[in-house]
């Protein structure tokens, strides 16, 4: 059972998506915990409530530790915040002598914080710098749209987004970009939806998949994904739980495949293709199919409605290398911008 929370009665600016199901399977918490999504502290502060010893939280956004800071104090040594990508985690865990962990919670994608600040560029909801970058550096997705060659959008476009207009889109960015370079997400949002029909009711807005497309590729989230669960494996000890919380597709698949290939539980090969050397398998799955949230949860956060969870446990086998093709990472050459 969990503890009472110590958390403050300040309501929440990100509701931590799936929690409970995460909690209760990972009960009675104890070690050291790593949140490599830290966001709003959801998660973190979970932890740390019901057991753990020491949470290290881990994001690449400096805006969150800034947020964290009238309540992160009640926990003293046991919580540090790092600033770092979760691809990572291996080695900033080391770095902190936190290694082996005992359990790695990840929550990928963009935050709830992130898409209602319109000065961070992530929504067509709210007009803004076209920007999208979670670390508040390196190329924007302005870079991209206004520097990119059509064939190169084309490709992020359908591959990050699954956009099937993703070629006529691009066209239109290409052409629309000679009279004025795109600054704001109003602009594209504009002419991604000249491109498309009208939505019918209840149906999501034109320019949804070209932004999420946009958004993966400003900042490398898929291969953050693959790199960020190799690390899990190099950083938990026999026994550690992995829990992985996706929202699209394009996610859920590696995670799946990552989880199902590191579990013995892979494909075996077909007539096309010859069997593959299965190694020795490094994780137990915990979730046989992907957990959704419940009808209370969705009631309460309609954000959480595409969320899945996936989980599984560390075995002794050592850890071993992973190729991102395997896993279904899509492969885009990114022209010089």
């Amino acid at each position: 059972m969990l503890k009472k929370s110590s958390q403050t009665s300040e309501a929440p600016s990100h509701i931590p998506v799936l929690l409970e199901p995460i909690m209760a399977a990972i009960a009675p918490v104890s070690g050291v915990w790593l949140d490599g999504t830290f966001g709003a502290g959801g998660y973190t502060r979970a932890l740390l409530d019901a057991g753990a010893a020491r949470v290290l939280a881990v994001d690449r956004d400096p805006d969150v530790f800034l947020r964290a800071e009238r309540w992160a104090a009640q926990y003293g040594e046991r919580l540090v915040m790092i600033a770092g990508e979760f691809g990572q985690l291996d080695m900033l865990a080391d770095q902190h002598g936190a290694l082996p962990l005992d359990g790695i919670v990840l929550d990928i994608g963009v935050s709830s914080m992130q898409i209602d600040e319109a000065a961070r560029g992530f929504s067509f909801a709210k007009d803004g710098p076209l920007d999208m970058r979670m670390s508040q550096s390196g190329t924007s997705a302005a870079d991209i749209v206004n520097g990119a060659d059509e064939k190169t959008l084309a490709d992020i476009l359908y591959q990050y987004g699954e956009e099937r207009a993703s070629r006529r889109i691009a066209r239109k960015i290409v052409n629309s970009r000679k009279t004025s370079p795109f600054t704001t997400t109003a602009e594209l949002a504009s002419v991604v939806a000249s491109c498309l029909p009208h939505p019918k009711p209840g149906h999501p807005h034109p320019a949804t998949r070209s932004f999420q497309a946009l958004r993966i590729a400003v900042n490398d989230e898929l291969k953050q994904l693959v790199d960020g669960l190799v690390a899990a494996e190099n950083a938990l000890r026999p026994s550690g739980i992995l829990a992985v919380v996706t929202f699209h597709s394009l996610e859920d698949r590696i995670v799946k495949r990552f989880i199902q290939a590191r579990s013995g539980a892979g494909p075996r090969g077909n007539r096309f293709a010859p069997e593959l050397d299965i190694d020795l398998p490094r994780f137990e799955r915990l979730t046989r199919k992907a957990i959704g949230p419940s009808g209370d949860e969705m009631a309460q956060n309609p954000r959480a409605r595409s969320a899945k969870l996936r989980m599984a446990r560390r075995l002794k086998a050592p850890a071993g290398r992973v190729d991102g093709r395997d896993l279904g990472l899509p492969e885009i050459a990114m022209e010089a911008l």
